[in-house]
């Protein structure tokens, strides 16, 4: 059963929403204080939390700086509540490396679904057909979506679960534009909300993290691309091997 960790110091939120996270086969335990939501986490291997929620009118620290401190050590799918649902809320979060976002009040059913959708981004990649499956060879950059890990010239990259999402689906087909619709129906599903803004600061984040590789390209009013060739796959050696006959 997951462990989703609510960081919140409303007293009153935590038990009711354990029992309905609990009707998902959702295991919520509540942290009333940053420092004890983070001594939690610390516990390798991340506390054996799968996913943390994190409110942002928090004692101690507020949501955004308790956001900060856990990305600087773990790539934890976040998602962040907003009490009044601003739009700069929001934009602050992502940029932070939250993985999404619900303002409060909110429907427990839309919260669940949510977690849902965060933990299923973290599972490995279970293609179709094999090959769309396989990993992905770029100059100097390397994507296996099994794995869910990146590499830029040899160097695993620290990426969350939404940066390596957008990744992978520009890799797959490098060179093709996606609108900023089409990577949010892509990443978020059709039921999520609209908000092409979240797709230009995951794609601002992505950059920073794979420079010096130049490799995202903007499309003006149209989208994004991967600007790189895939590599040729490597054919073995053919040494030794028998001539064909004349």
């Amino acid at each position: 059963m997951p462990r989703i960790l609510l960081i919140d110091d409303d007293t009153g939120l935590g038990p009711p929403l354990a029992a309905y996270f609990a009707r998902f086969e959702l295991q919520l335990e509540q942290a009333l204080h940053p420092s004890e939501g983070l001594a939690r986490l610390a516990q390798p291997p991340v506390g054996g939390f799968d996913a943390a929620i994190l409110d942002v009118m928090l004692p101690e620290m507020d949501g955004f700086a308790l956001c900060r401190e856990i990305r600087k050590t773990s790539d934890l799918p976040i998602l962040m509540l907003t009490a009044r649902g601003d739009v700069m809320d929001r934009v602050v979060g992502l940029e932070l490396g939250a993985d999404d976002y619900l303002p409060k009040p909110f429907e427990p059913r839309e919260l669940v679904a949510r977690v849902q959708t965060v933990l299923r981004r973290r599972q490995p990649a279970r293609p179709a057909h094999p090959a769309p499956g396989g990993p992905l060879h770029f100059d100097g950059l390397q994507i296996d979506p099994v794995t869910r890990q990146a590499q830029r010239a040899g160097q695993a990259l620290e990426l969350t679960s939404t940066e390596f999402d957008l990744l992978h689906l520009l890799a797959r087909e490098p060179g093709k534009v996606f609108s900023r619709d089409d990577i949010l129906n892509q990443l978020r599903g059709h039921e999520a909300e609209l908000y092409t803004r979240a797709v230009d600061i995951v794609v601002s984040r992505l950059r920073k993290k794979l420079e010096p590789l130049d490799c995202i390209k903007t499309v003006r009013n149209a989208g994004y691309s991967l600007g790189l060739a895939p590599l040729a796959p490597n054919l073995g050696d053919t040494r030794g091997q028998a001539a064909p006959h004349a």
